[in-house]
């Protein structure tokens, strides 16, 4: 096999991947969760506006009870997403190198410009896709790379990124200036939307990961076949 470039290994995917897979079913259940307790804080809100509580004691108490239990989904996603969102990155990282390791020549993303334009304002918003597609056409047929056509899963999973993306940024900025209760509301509102965009961030994300990791654990048995393949011709006696 022709190594790239760089001279680089390739880099079996499976135990990787297999990690950020149960992070993503976690971060799904933590989001549902999520969910079911900001249903139970905006339900103690409606409360609160509409009075029901007579006893002081009994309100502060609720209160207190509602933001341990928020806080505590609220650092375990935070945790979950964290370490997923690394070991992602370090999976496009090394899927980008797998790509050169099988034959792409001229890609227009580095290893390291595939995950660093995550991290760039407003291009943030377009060279990740682009970087992405492009893992995606080298893995798909390494030698002829540009004639490939992008999946459209990675159309779905890059409008939930930046929609699940914008989003959090109007939770961030609200949350910020909430102090009536019903600025708070609106607030837990827009948080549920937030967390119902993540399920499917997270599904398509894995969907996108194994279709990628796929192909190049394809390609990489048919370059050892064809190897294997040549040796046993070599080996055959001369007629």
């Amino acid at each position: 096999m022709e190594m790239s470039e760089n001279n680089v290994e390739f880099k079996e995917p499976g135990r990787l991947t297999t990690w950020i897979k149960y992070l993503l079913y976690v971060q799904v259940a933590l989001a549902l969760i999520a969910i079911g307790s900001n249903l139970m804080e905006y339900q103690l809100l409606t409360d609160f506006q509409n009075g029901v509580y007579f006893n002081q004691e009994m309100a502060v108490a609720d209160a207190e009870s509602n933001d341990k239990r928020q806080q505590i989904i609220a650092f375990s996603y935070l945790a979950v997403f964290i370490i997923s969102g690394i070991l992602i990155l370090k999976w496009i990282y090394q899927s980008n190198q797998n790509a050169r390791y099988l034959g792409a020549k001229d890609m227009t993303f580095t290893p390291a410009w595939s995950i660093g334009f995550y991290c760039i304002p407003i291009v943030s918003l377009w060279k990740p896709y682009q970087a992405m597609k492009e893992i995606w056409q080298a893995s798909q047929n390494p030698n002829n790379w540009q004639l490939e056509k992008a999946g459209p899963i990675l159309g779905i999973w890059w409008f939930f990124w930046i929609a699940n993306s914008v989003v959090g940024q109007v939770v961030f900025r609200m949350s910020r200036r909430a102090q009536e209760i019903s600025e708070i509301m609106n607030v837990n509102l827009v948080s549920q939307v937030s967390e119902v965009l993540s399920i499917p961030l997270a599904i398509v994300t894995w969907l996108l990961i194994n279709n990628i990791s796929n192909m190049q654990k394809a390609q990489i048995e048919g370059d050892v076949e064809k190897a294997e393949t040549a040796e046993d011709s070599d080996l055959q006696p001369a007629k």
